[in-house]
């Protein structure tokens, strides 16, 4: 037509990839800088055991600094170990890693943690469990679907505060001799 633009009209990037797909390629989760990803990951979530309960007992304001401290304590580590927040769940966090091992190691250093505030605070105990497993979850807008992503949901419940609890998938993902799991 060969006309020439003179008045610049802002859409919503929303709306533009809604009718022409994405404008950019989404940023490569893996941490190693290789381009291919092959989906595996570790899914681990952690849960404030009886947070609510410490809620009403100390009331809002003081249950959100604790709140506050799991959060600390749970991004540090994730940071340490390559890990990658998924979304809080409101007493809780849900994380994805590539190496089954750093998720093995970021749940134990966690935990560790936990009893080092709990040691140093004993009117303030927060206690917390851990689920873990292993398979390849549907990523989609940042967050992850899939089978894993709910088994390890379930292995939070079913874990006893204090406690990391795995399957064997996970254990099975783990290379021989470098960390001790008991039954």
């Amino acid at each position: 037509h060969g006309g020439l633009p003179n008045k610049i009209i802002e859409v919503d990037p929303n709306m533009v990839e809604m009718f022409l797909g994405r404008i950019e390629d989404p940023p490569n989760p893996r941490m190693d800088g290789s381009d291919m990803d092959s989906g595996f990951r570790a899914i681990m979530f952690t849960d404030l055991a009886g947070f609510t309960a410490l809620t009403v007992q100390l009331g809002d304001a003081r249950a959100m600094d604790l709140l506050r401290r799991h959060n600390e304590i749970v991004r540090g580590e994730l940071a340490q170990h390559e890990g990658r927040e998924v979304k809080h769940t409101g007493d809780g966090m849900m994380a994805s890693f590539t190496s089954a091992s750093e998720a093995v190691a970021a749940a134990v250093a966690i935990q560790r943690r936990f009893q080092a505030h709990n040691y140093e605070s004993p009117q303030e105990q927060l206690n917390l469990r851990v689920g873990a497993t292993v398979g390849e979850p549907v990523e989609e807008h940042g967050d992850l679907f899939g089978a894993s992503v709910q088994l390890a949901s379930r292995l939070c419940n079913l874990a006893e505060p204090g406690q990391v609890l795995v399957d064997d998938a996970l254990a099975g993902a783990l290379p021989s001799g470098k960390i001790a799991l008991s039954d």
